[in-house]
């Protein structure tokens, strides 16, 4: 052993009595200094600690598909932007086009079709816009996504770094398992929602909504037909991660409950008659 080892140790066994004698002749101070080490020491004990090992348990392995479908489904429908080409057969024999132009967020209303006091098949239109608005279905879906994106991030933080105070609090489980079940719920009104203002922007979009819209396409010779339809793989494929995100934080549900402290209770309570019924050792 070195010399300032030594001298370090001689030193630390020299504070032991001091500040044992210390507390013996001021006990009122005794308390005082319990609460000081206690709380340094429950500071220490909810450090972060990463480890991984929640990833190969359903509740952290569910909480990051979780994460990974709600980037599908606010991606794939947030970005969107697509154009149909509306053909006029005049009744001269000419024909004419028109670019229906849409995106997100599906403000039809507020997308002209045919702009100022444009001359079509030799006919004057004014300004005439789409119909429909399917903005609010279309912002509910996205802004839903975007919650469970970043609860999930948060969510995985703290089952990652913090499962030690998650797990020994009853706060945790608790506001975990209500905020699961509130955002399964939330899926579905969302999921259900878009996928109705989906299906009315198809409407508007076709054949049959851009005939009638344009009043030159109705009572005279002129026909009016969508020969190019903008894909919409991508929106379909939306409704289909929203509903898929609901099935997936429904099941995430029972495991965030298993964690909480209503589940031990009920399973403490089923054990209990079994244990009354064991014969006591003779």
């Amino acid at each position: 052993m070195s010399c300032a080892s030594a001298v370090r140790l001689r030193h630390s066994d020299k504070q032991r009595p001091f500040f044992s004698s210390l507390l013996d002749q001021h006990p009122e101070f005794r308390s005082d200094w319990i609460k000081i080490v206690g709380s340094e020491t429950k500071i220490m004990m909810t450090g972060f600690r990463l480890n991984l090992s929640p990833l190969k348990e359903p509740l952290g392995f569910v909480k990051l598909v979780e994460w990974l479908t709600a980037i599908f489904a606010f991606g794939s429908c947030g970005g969107y932007s697509g154009k149909n080409i509306v053909s006029l057969f005049c009744d001269d024999g000419r024909d004419e086009t028109l670019d229906a132009n849409f995106h997100y967020p599906f403000r039809l209303s507020q997308v002209p079709l045919i702009e100022g006091n444009a001359t079509v098949c030799n006919r004057s239109v004014p300004t005439t816009y789409m119909v429909g608005d399917a903005a609010s279905s279309a912002e509910f879906f996205v802004g839903i996504a975007v919650v469970c994106f970043l609860y999930s991030m948060v969510a995985l933080l703290v089952y990652l770094g913090y499962m030690h105070v998650y797990k020994d609090s009853d706060f945790g489980p608790i506001f975990d398992f209500v905020i699961t079940a509130v955002l399964v719920f939330l899926w579905l009104v969302c999921s259900s929602a878009w996928a109705k203002g989906l299906q009315n922007v198809k409407d508007a979009t076709d054949t049959g909504g851009i005939g009638a819209t344009l009043a030159l396409c109705q009572g005279s010779n002129i026909t009016c037909e969508v020969t190019e339809f903008a894909s919409m793989r991508t929106l379909n494929i939306s409704v289909v991660f929203g509903f898929l995100n609901m099935f997936v934080w429904a099941g995430n549900a029972w495991f965030v409950y298993k964690e909480t402290r209503w589940h031990s209770q009920k399973l403490s309570s089923q054990l209990a008659p079994g244990r009354q019924q064991v014969p006591a050792p003779i």
